[in-house]
């Protein structure tokens, strides 16, 4: 008997509601891939499109291609969705530190579904606020032919298309935003984070389209990579994906006992639980803020034409030991960076204190504080250690099996973390309908766990 059912693929089309809440969510991810091929006015899209060919063969690791990624390849066409969903990105992490430092704000985000509402209420104004930044200055970046090598983007420069390119790309951002909360009300799964792993699932053709290149089955002479590289490739990748799942669901479980307690005329029975404590806590953002430290001045030192800043740009360029370095370094910073935030013992230690609760062998308040610190930094080094591999994978795969960037990016870094995060989210708020309608889940052993 397989671990693995794929039956239930079938009865998803059975439940009214759930196969309603797939079409939607089917077509407003449509919705979303037309809009990443309709230009910004007043754009030479050749010229934009020589000028990214060039960066993708001699700076593989600049910021564009973080924001490009994001966007489903909309920003090397400068579509109206160009910028993508980068600003709400931001927007949600800044907001999410700023409620761990204010204690306004924190005092908001423990107020229930109305303190939530204010909190994603502040993240749009702050959404439209980067996105509107982000643009202008996209705009001013692309009328300098000097950062283009010659080449002239914008057709007819000044205030005409400045404003004309904030609004196409700011309005692009906004409805990007709307079609994730519309995803996320009607459709299935967490909207934002569809959106984002439709941009990068577009990337395959692409990627396939140069390995089959590289393989010239028609011309042996002309072949890059050997048949067998495909095998090794491909085992790789499952693999990959296989780590990815098995960290991203792992969790320490701490065991807490809830003694009997008596409650108005009713005795309630002594219980057992426990908290999940999670191995990678932090996730992706730890990579996307050490992505974006690490290349946001490689990218401006790239465009300053001074020897001592080319040679910092080459020196914090992927593929280079003082990138992968830094690189790796910064993630597992972050990594313990983000858990601090959001993981607070001492609250928790206070939360079961008040209800009685005990972790066994461990007396109640600091000393429980203490020790749940003592597994979290522990399981958080674990954690770190396999995100930092998984992040500097690709680079290693460039240099080993000489395949290029968007081949390798498959194989690791934010876009197999994302994919897989966000298709177990999913597949848990499916199987959540199954069961609520009494057919059978997509595993017989266990359930699904999401990201969180």
């Amino acid at each position: 008997m397989p671990l693995v059912d794929f039956s239930p693929l079938v009865n998803t089309f059975r439940i009214p509601d759930l196969k309603k809440r797939l079409l939607i969510t089917a077509a407003l991810v449509v919705v979303y891939r037309i809009g990443c091929f309709i230009p910004t006015p007043g754009i030479d899209g050749a010229a934009l499109a020589e000028f990214f060919s060039r960066i993708a063969q001699t700076q593989t690791g600049t910021l564009f291609g973080i924001i490009n990624m994001f966007s489903g390849g909309a920003l090397e066409k400068l579509t109206i969705f160009a910028l993508g969903i980068m600003p709400y990105i931001s927007a949600s992490i800044i907001l999410q530190l700023l409620t761990a430092v204010i204690p306004a704000l924190e005092k908001l985000s423990k107020e229930g579904k109305a303190g939530h509402e204010k909190i994603n209420q502040y993240t749009r104004y702050g959404t439209v606020v980067l996105s509107i930044i982000q643009a202008f200055f996209i705009a001013l970046w692309l009328e300098d032919p000097t950062r283009f090598e010659g080449l002239r983007i914008v057709l007819s420069p000044g205030w005409g298309f400045r404003l004309i390119t904030v609004l196409t790309l700011s309005t692009g951002t906004i409805f990007i935003m709307w079609l994730g909360e519309q995803i996320q009300e009607r459709g299935i799964g967490n909207g934002i984070s569809l959106v984002i792993t439709a941009g990068i699932i577009s990337r395959i053709w692409p990627a396939m389209n140069q390995l089959w290149i590289l393989l010239s089955p028609g011309s042996p002479s002309r072949r890059q990579i050997q048949p067998f590289t495909l095998i090794i490739m491909a085992a790789l990748l499952v693999g990959v994906v296989f780590a990815v799942i098995m960290i991203t669901q792992g969790q320490r479980k701490i065991p807490v006992q809830y003694p009997r307690r008596v409650i108005g005329r009713k005795m309630t029975m002594a219980q057992s639980s426990y908290i999940p404590l999670k191995v990678d806590m932090a996730g992706v953002i730890s990579i996307i803020f050490a992505q974006s430290i690490i290349l946001f001045p490689a990218t401006i030192a790239s465009f300053i034409p001074n020897p001592a800043f080319q040679n910092l740009a080459q020196g914090l360029m992927r593929g280079h030991m003082l990138y992968t370095l830094i690189y790796a370094l910064l993630i597992i910073f972050f990594c313990y960076f983000y858990t601090a935030i959001v993981f607070n013992p001492a609250e928790i230690s206070e939360n079961m204190k008040k209800v009685g609760g005990f972790i066994p062998g461990i007396r109640p308040g600091a000393p429980t504080a203490e020790f749940l610190d003592f597994v979290m930094t522990r399981i958080t080094l674990a954690g770190a250690a396999f995100i930092a591999v998984i992040a500097i994978f690709p680079d290693f795969l460039m240099a080993w099996l000489k395949v290029p960037y968007l081949v390798a990016s498959f194989f690791g870094g934010t876009g197999i973390l994302i994919t897989v995060g966000v298709m177990l989210d999913t597949l848990k708020q499916i199987e959540s309908h199954l069961l609520t309608h009494h057919y059978e889940g997509f595993i017989k052993s266990g359930r699904i766990r999401g990201r969180r």
